[in-house]
């Protein structure tokens, strides 16, 4: 099945085989438009096919990517189908379809579909093979304290159930070369060290991790590694098999901008049969991934909408949406860099960071700053303040303007004079 034939087949209850319901015509408001020659006019077009809050300048993307209207429209229409089909559509072809987009996103971003569960966000993905892995007293694992702090949470419950050993490391916000990450966490490394966890791009810098390189070298001592991949599907380029990792997590809804609630997880074919699932499956059969993701009864029409979301990166181009998000990045970064009083807390490099950033103040403390930003200048960002990162993180998406970060840029120069 081709993608256009794909795309039509989850698009419409007129489209689904169910004799005797009524088809209903529902127009298309926002179909993909070719894309224009000037690059310019393309990203005009791109921030057209969004609804914006006029209050605010949004630069808080990396928790909850806003959807765009073509995408929006999709999911409504999921949502319409699976109300009217009901039992029918839950019976007959949710699997189906689901088995189609775990193929999809698979193919899509470098994996097997066989090795690829769809789940809720990276939490979900993560803390299964944290909480799953056949931990037996005295192993040893190593995370970062830049973690997110659910998967630390997670590492904590098993340290204490299990009675393993976790070690922390703190990475660097501005590291030297690669092999100055990689020691550091081949520094820890024990005779019982069973599992790293790193992050792909760390959330709260934006700072991008040398990651095949550390599970080549983890793999040299025998040890797997768990990525946490939540803010680099759909932001860069990049292949998950190429990794060479055991386990990969990521939130759909961050940059792959799918409704919220939609993630997925990758397990390594060596691995499948060892994980133990955190909700029991009809599913016996333990080479079978899907046996780590029951999900019952839960909300469909997001799941159907990653395709739409897949069609509209594809269209938008991901290389394009790469190069424009670390331009942005870029922008602000270096009209900041030499301000008095301004701490950027991410790599300049380009293969060091993407579209994410952290920018703080030695005049402020984090909060006071991102409290300030939105209510004397309508700009919207979340304060971070823990594990070496003191400052603002600042996502804008492929929505925002240059206009939009001069005003940030001048807001900072502003508060930094305090």
């Amino acid at each position: 099945m081709n993608k256009r034939d794909f795309i039509k087949r989850l698009g419409w209850v007129g489209l689904s085989p169910v004799v005797g319901l009524p088809s209903i015509d529902y127009p298309n408001q926002h179909e993909l438009p070719p894309l224009p020659l000037e690059e310019d006019q393309i990203w005009q077009l791109i921030r057209s096919q969004y609804e914006l809050h006029p209050d605010f300048v949004n630069l808080e993307s990396g928790y909850y990517n806003i959807i765009p209207k073509p995408t929006m429209e999709k999911h409504l229409r999921h949502i319409i189908r699976v109300n009217l089909e009901g039992s029918y559509y839950m019976r007959n072809h949710r699997f189906e379809d689901k088995a189609t987009i775990t193929a999809k996103l698979g193919d899509y971003f470098g994996c097997k579909g066989s090795n690829l569960v769809i789940t809720r966000n990276t939490t979900e993905s993560l803390d299964l093979i944290i909480s799953g892995f056949p931990w037996q007293a005295g192993d040893h694992a190593i995370h970062a304290i830049q973690d997110y702090g659910a998967m630390q949470d997670m590492f904590a419950q098993i340290a204490e159930r299990h009675t393993v050993e976790v070690t922390k490391v703190s990475v660097p916000n501005h590291p030297k070369d690669d092999e100055e990450i990689v020691k550091l966490y081949e520094s820890k490394i024990t005779s019982k060290t069973k599992l790293i966890m790193v992050c792909h791009m760390i959330n709260i810098t934006g700072q991008i991790l040398p990651i095949k390189k550390i599970c080549d070298m983890a793999h040299r001592h025998g040890v797997e590694v768990l990525v946490d991949g939540a803010h680099c599907i759909g932001h860069f380029d990049f292949k998950i098999e190429e990794l060479n990792c055991d386990y990969y997590g990521s939130s759909l809804h961050k940059w792959l901008a799918t409704p919220l609630g939609a993630g997925l997880l990758y397990v390594k074919n060596d691995h499948i049969t060892k994980i133990w699932p955190l909700l029991a499956d009809h599913e016996k059969d333990k080479n079978n991934i899907r046996r780590l993701s029951h999900t019952g009864t839960h909300p469909v029409a997001t799941d159907l909408a990653i395709a739409d979301a897949i069609e509209y990166l594809d269209w938008m181009g991901l290389k394009r949406k790469e190069k424009r998000m670390r331009f942005l990045k870029t922008y602000w970064q270096k009209a900041l860099k030499n301000v008095p009083n301004i701490l950027i807390n991410t790599p300049f490099e380009s293969h060091r960071s993407c579209g994410i950033g952290n920018v703080g103040l030695t005049n402020m403390p984090p909060a006071k700053l991102a409290e300030r930003l939105y209510k004397e200048h309508k700009i919207f960002t979340v304060a971070i303040d823990y594990a070496n990162v003191k400052g603002c993180r600042i996502t804008p998406n492929v929505f925002t303007t240059t206009d939009e970060l001069d005003q940030f840029i001048n807001a900072m120069k502003k508060l930094s004079a305090v």
